[in-house]
C-alpha cells in the first residue's frame, strides 16, 4: 500500500460519515484532432444544494482516478488531462464535518500531507493538465486547479474564494505557495486575507480571469466546449498561454506587510490562521514550492487543533445549518399567506424595511407616517435603491418598473392596510406610541392580518395587551443596516399564537433571513449582551480607568470594532435608550452611565471625531466626562467585561430566553458580526475559563466547538 494510501485509509476510519465524492474518468477526442483526452469529474451524487467536498475517501478517489490517467499519458495514449465538475459546483473544498471530527495533530498532519500528495501528482503527469472552473469552487477546490497547469473558468460563477482564514484555518493543499507564485503576492494576498476577513467576500468568474487565476473564460452555456476547444488550440501549439512575470522584489514584502496589517486590523492577533498564512507567503518569495507545502501541512496540523478553528467550523455549521431550522419554530404549514404588507413609519429604518419587503416578497407595500412630505421621502428612497440596484446590473429594467410599482404611500391606515396581511411599525421607540399604533392599525386591518414590531427592546406583550386580538403580534427586530446583517429576532408575545408565528418565520424565510425565535425578555438576546458588554466598558471609564485602556482591554476578542465606535454605529441615544429599558428590568446588573447621557444631551454622534482618518478621542467629550479615581489594567478589564458577559448569557439560558446557547452564539454572528474564531462567543468563553469561573459550568459540552477529548 502507497503511502497516500495509508494516510486516507486512517483518516477514513476517523470519518466513517463523510459524503463520498466520486471521480469519474472518461474519455473524447479534442476538437481539431489535437488527441484523445482524459476528463476526471468530480461528483458527490447529489445535486448542487450539496456541494462537493473532499474527504479522505474522496482524495483516495481522485487518487485511483490519478492512478489511471498516469498510466495512460506514460502510454502515449492522451495527450492531455481535465478535471470539472458537476453542474453548477467544481468543489468546494475540505469536508469541514470530517476536520472537526480530527483528535490528533498527527491526524490532522495526515490529512494536510495527503491532500498536498494528491494534487501535487495532477502537475506532475507526463502530459498538461487542465482545470475547468465550470461552478462554485473554493479552498482545497480552487487548490486542486492550481496544481494544474492551465485553468479556465465559467464566467457564470459568482462563488469562487479561498474561506480558510475566515474559519481559522490556512488554505493547506497548496493554496499559501501556488496562488502567490501565479499572480503575485499583492493579489494572492487579497484573495487569501482580505476577502476572507471581509465576511468571506466571493470572486466572481470575471474576476478569477482578470487576477491570471484562469487562463480563459467562457460563458456557462457552452463552457466545456469551449475550454476543450481552447485546450486542444494550446495543446497543438497555436495558442500561447502569457503570464506575467511575478515580482519577487519588495512588492513582495509590502504585500505582505499590508495584510498583516489588514489582519491587525479585522482580528487584532486574536485568530492565528491569517497570520500563518502570510507566513507561508513570505516564505514562498523564492518559489521553492516544496518548502511551502511543507509549512502548510505544519499550519494546517497546529490550526487543526486550535479552538479557533474548532469556533469557526462550530459557528460555520450554525449558519449554514442552524440558522435553516429555526429551534422552537411552529409548523409551516400553519403559516398565512401574506400578499399585501404595511409599514408604518417613512425614516430610515422603515424604509429599508419596505424595500426589502418589495424584493423578496414582490407583493404591494404600502408606506404611512404623520405627513405626506415623510411618506414621499420614504417611498423616494425606495425608488432611488431601485434605481441603483438598476445601475449596478442587479434587476433588469421591467424588475425595476414592476419594483417601484409596488410601493406607494398614503396618510390614511384605513386606505392603505384594509386588506393587508402583514403590518410592521418601525416608529420611534416609546411604548406609548407604538401601543396607539397597534390600536390605529387593529380598527383597519383585517382580522387575519399579522402586527409585527420592529422594536429593538420593549415588551411585545405589553404593547399588545390593549389589543382585541393580540394573539396575533409579534416581534420583528431587524438589525441595521437591514440588507447586509442577516439576523431577524422574532419574538413570541406571552399571547402570541402559532399562525402568527408561523406566518413570521415564513415570511423572514422569505426576507432571506436568519430568523432566531426569542422569548419576549428586555432587549431579547443581541442587545441584551451587548448593552451587558458595553455597559461594563462604560462602568470602567466612568470609575476612572482610560478611556484608550479600556477600549484596547478587549482587543484580543478580534471584534468587528470596538465598544466606543459600535457605540457611534448604533447612535448613543439608542444606546441610551436601551440601557435605560435594561435597567428598569435588571437594575442590579445594567447601568445607565451619566457620561453617555452628557454625550447625548450634547448632541454629540459618539466619542471620536474622524478628521484625520482614523478616530481620536472627541475634545469636546472628553471635557463632559466626569470619571472616579479607579483605574485598572487591560486584563482587569478584560476579565470584568468577559466575566459580565458569562453571567447575563447564564441568566438568559436559565429563564428560556433562547432554547440553547447555540442560538445566543448565531445572533451575536448574525446580528452583531461577532467573528467565527470566537464562536459567536460562548465557546470563547468555555475556551478561557470564563463560564466555569463565573457560572461553574460550560456552556457547551467538550468536543462542541473544541477538540474532542481522546480515548
Amino acid at each position: 500500500m502507497s503511502n497516500i494510501a495509508e494516510l486516507l485509509k486512517g483518516a477514513a476510519e476517523v470519518f466513517p460519515d463523510e459524503v463520498v465524492t466520486q471521480a469519474h474518468v472518461r474519455h473524447l477526442d479534442l476538437p481539431a484532432d489535437a488527441g484523445r483526452f482524459a476528463l476526471i469529474t468530480l461528483d458527490n451524487g447529489f445535486d448542487h444544494t450539496k456541494p462537493t467536498s473532499f474527504g479522505p475517501q474522496s482524495l483516495a478517489n481522485i487518487d485511483a482516478a490519478i492512478d489511471q490517467v498516469e498510466r495512460e499519458a506514460a502510454d502515449g495514449t492522451i495527450v492531455g488531462v481535465g478535471v470539472t465538475g458537476k453542474p453548477f459546483v467544481f468543489a468546494v473544498g475540505a469536508d469541514l464535518k470530517g476536520v472537526g471530527l480530527l483528535r490528533s495533530r498527527d491526524e490532522a498532519a495526515a490529512i494536510g500531507q495527503a491532500g498536498h500528495d494528491v494534487f501535487a501528482r495532477l502537475g506532475a503527469i507526463a502530459v498538461p493538465a487542465f482545470a475547468y472552473y465550470n461552478g462554485a469552487a473554493m479552498g482545497g477546490g480552487v487548490e486542486i486547479g492550481l496544481h494544474c497547469q492551465y485553468r479556465t473558468v465559467s464566467s457564470s460563477i459568482a462563488a469562487f474564494s479561498f474561506p480558510e482564514v475566515f474559519l481559522g484555518l490556512v488554505p493547506g493543499w497548496g493554496g499559501c505557495t501556488l496562488l502567490p507564485n501565479l499572480i503575485g503576492a499583492g493579489p494572492a494576498v487579497n484573495v487569501i486575507i482580505e476577502n476572507a476577513l471581509n465576511q468571506n467576500r466571493q470572486l466572481k468568474g470575471e474576476q478569477v480571469f482578470e487576477l491570471g487565476i484562469a487562463d480563459a473564460i467562457f460563458e456557462a452555456a457552452d463552457f466545456l466546449e469551449q475550454s476543450l476547444v481552447w485546450t486542444a488550440a494550446v495543446l497543438k501549439g497555436e495558442l500561447e498561454v502569457v503570464r506575467p512575470e511575478i515580482d519577487r522584489g519588495e512588492a513582495w514584502d509590502q504585500a505582505v506587510e499590508w495584510g498583516r496589517a489588514v489582519a491587525d486590523s479585522k482580528v487584532h492577533g486574536a485568530a492565528p490562521g491569517a497570520y500563518r498564512a502570510l507566513d507561508i507567503i513570505a516564505r514562498v518569495k523564492d518559489g521553492d514550492v516544496a518548502a511551502g507545502f511543507e509549512a502548510e501541512t505544519e499550519a494546517l496540523a497546529d490550526l487543526v487543533m486550535s479552538g479557533e478553528l474548532r469556533s469557526g467550523i462550530y459557528a460555520f455549521n450554525l449558519v449554514q445549518g442552524r440558522a435553516k431550522r429555526p429551534a422552537g419554530a411552529p409548523d409551516k404549514n400553519l403559516a398565512r399567506p401574506v400578499n399585501k404588507v404595511g409599514v408604518v413609519g417613512a425614516g430610515l429604518m422603515a424604509s429599508q424595511l419596505a424595500l426589502l419587503f418589495v424584493r423578496r416578497l414582490q407583493v404591494p407595500v404600502v408606506l404611512t407616517d404623520v405627513d405626506q412630505e415623510r411618506i414621499d421621502k420614504g417611498v423616494g428612497y425606495v425608488h432611488a435603491e431601485v434605481d441603483k440596484l438598476l445601475g449596478k446590473g442587479r434587476i433588469d429594467q421591467d424588475t425595476a418598473n414592476r419594483l417601484k410599482g409596488l410601493v406607494t404611500g398614503v396618510l390614511d391606515k384605513a386606505e392603505g392596510f384594509s386588506d393587508a396581511d402583514f403590518v410592521i411599525e418601525a416608529v420611534f421607540e416609546e411604548m406609548g406610541v407604538k401601543q396607539q399604533v397597534f390600536a390605529e392599525v387593529e380598527a383597519v386591518v383585517p382580522e387575519t392580518a399579522i402586527l409585527a414590531t420592529n422594536t429593538s427592546s420593549l415588551s411585545v406583550g405589553e404593547m399588545a395587551a390593549g389589543l382585541a386580538h393580540p394573539e396575533r403580534v409579534v416581534g420583528f427586530h431587524f438589525f441595521n443596516p437591514v440588507a447586509v446583517l442577516p439576523l431577524l429576532e422574532v419574538v413570541r408575545g406571552e399571547r402570541t399564537d402559532d399562525a402568527s408565528l408561523a406566518t413570521a418565520f415564513a415570511v423572514a424565510k422569505k426576507l432571506r433571513k436568519t430568523a432566531v425565535l426569542v422569548k419576549d425578555a428586555p432587549a431579547f438576546v443581541v442587545n441584551r449582551v451587548l448593552t451587558r458588554f458595553m455597559g461594563e466598558i462604560q462602568n470602567v471609564i466612568d470609575e476612572g480607568t482610560p478611556v484608550d485602556v479600556a477600549e484596547r482591554a478587549v482587543e484580543p476578542l478580534g471584534l468587528p470594532m470596538s465598544p466606543l465606535v459600535l457605540l457611534e454605529l448604533v447612535g448613543p441615544a439608542i444606546g441610551l435608550h436601551v440601557s435605560e429599558t435594561l435597567h428598569a428590568a435588571f437594575p442590579d446588573r445594567f447601568t445607565v452611565s451619566q457620561n453617555l447621557r452628557a454625550v447625548v444631551e450634547a448632541g454629540k454622534r459618539g466619542f471620536y471625531v474622524h478628521d484625520s482618518g482614523k478616530p481620536e478621542l472627541d475634545p469636546d467629550v472628553l471635557a463632559l466626562m466626569r470619571q472616579g479615581d479607579r483605574v485598572l489594567t487591560q486584563e482587569q478589564v478584560r476579565d470584568r467585561v468577559l466575566d459580565a458577559v458569562a453571567e447575563e448569557i447564564g441568566l438568559m439560558l436559565d429563564d428560556g430566553v433562547v432554547a440553547e446557547a447555540q442560538d445566543i452564539d448565531l445572533c451575536l454572528i448574525t446580528g452583531a458580526g461577532w467573528p467565527f474564531h470566537l464562536g459567536g462567543v460562548t465557546p470563547y468563553l468555555d475556551r478561557e475559563g470564563v463560564s466555569e469561573r463565573v457560572l461553574g459550568r460550560r456552556f457547551l459540552p467538550p468536543g462542541v466547538a473544541s477538540v474532542p477529548a481522546t480515548a
